[in-house]
């Protein structure tokens, strides 16, 4: 139900509330609300319907294809776009990670994480790694198969109830929840794999001289696009001088003023971004350049529509915006 449909059902329960209302006009509203919802629902339906690219542009596709992880192809932050998808470092990272290659944007953030912190020196043996807000993804296993030791942490199991997370199998309930054997053996999972509870708006103060960070998709959930930012700042500061933090979020495609903000799911804009990076840059951090090229092939220009669908699924339609994954490099100054 859109914020509309909310804010109207409770000015007309307050209606209700007046004295002399009747259970009759209650009865009515009822009625005209169920209306608004389905007439919303046959919206989205036919627009779906008229934008969904044709089955030849997705289906059976993007081809696997042979090729080694790539060099320097994550030398900007960038946004999920179609054509990456069929680059063979992509099909790589997305067998190395143990995932199907489709079309789908959080796929592209775990391999935007895991390239981009493997060409940056990240993921050799010895190294710490710190992992936030991991869910059930495969990076903590990736990491870990290749004798990094990891740090992976979530929220703890009743702040991601209150917010539906469990329900969607987007929460990590412990270390268990992130063995993939056919990624990582037991054994090496066993010896380099701790896991902790952590909540991204007050991070411990003895997490700190990583080698490497990385969130995928879990920034924007923090409550507000001021928290979020200070989030990446603050991971940051878990970093060795030289360390490297690599976040994917949520990012407001089509505008760059208004946004969705102060709601359980945030887009970031531009400006955001932008300003973020001039601070860290003036506290003697790098940050990558970002390329804010959208794409323009035919699944960049499709917004999926609620609920959403398992592919395509580059770009979707939050909240009135279109919205697609983006990446954010940092580098810790020395």
């Amino acid at each position: 139900m859109s914020d509309f449909v909310k804010r109207a059902g409770h000015f007309f329960r307050q209606i209700n509330r007046l004295p002399g209302r009747t259970t009759q006009l209650e009865r009515k509203v009822d009625r005209l609300l169920k209306q608004v919802v389905e007439m919303r629902r046959e919206n989205l339906l036919l627009l779906d319907t008229l934008s969904f690219p044709t089955r030849e542009q997705w289906l059976g596709q993007p081809p696997l294809i042979a090729g080694e992880p790539g060099q320097m192809v994550f030398a900007s932050a960038a946004m999920c776009r179609q054509d990456s998808f069929r680059q063979p470092y992509f099909s790589y990272w997305t067998t190395r990670l143990g995932d199907s290659l489709r079309y789908h944007r959080k796929l592209w953030a775990v391999v935007f994480n895991g390239g981009g912190l493997w060409e940056r020196g990240g993921v050799i043996s010895g190294r710490r790694g710190l992992g936030f807000g991991v869910g059930i993804e495969p990076l903590s296993a990736f990491f870990a198969s290749q004798d990094v030791r990891v740090t992976a942490t979530d929220l703890m199991f009743e702040g991601a109830a209150s917010l539906g997370w469990t329900d969607t199998n987007q929460h990590a309930a412990g270390k268990e929840a992130l063995r993939k054997p056919a990624i990582c053996p037991d054994d090496l999972f066993d010896r380099n794999v701790e896991f902790r509870e952590c909540d991204m708006n007050a991070v411990p103060d003895d997490l700190t001289g990583y080698d490497f960070c990385w969130s995928a998709c879990a920034l924007e959930h923090l409550g507000s696009i001021e928290k979020g930012l200070a989030f990446i700042e603050r991971s940051v500061q878990c970093l060795k001088p030289g360390g490297w933090a690599i976040h994917t979020t949520e990012f407001n495609v089509t505008s760059n003023f208004e946004t969705v903000d102060h709601m359980e799911t945030v887009l970031f804009r531009r400006r955001d971004l932008e300003a973020l990076a001039e601070r860290l840059r003036a506290q003697g951090h790098f940050v990558a350049p970002i390329d804010w090229s959208p794409g323009a092939e035919p699944l960049d220009r499709y917004y999926d529509i609620a609920p959403y669908k398992e592919q395509p699924h580059l770009k979707m339609a939050l909240s009135g915006f279109g919205a697609t994954s983006i990446g954010f490099i940092v580098q810790r100054g020395r």
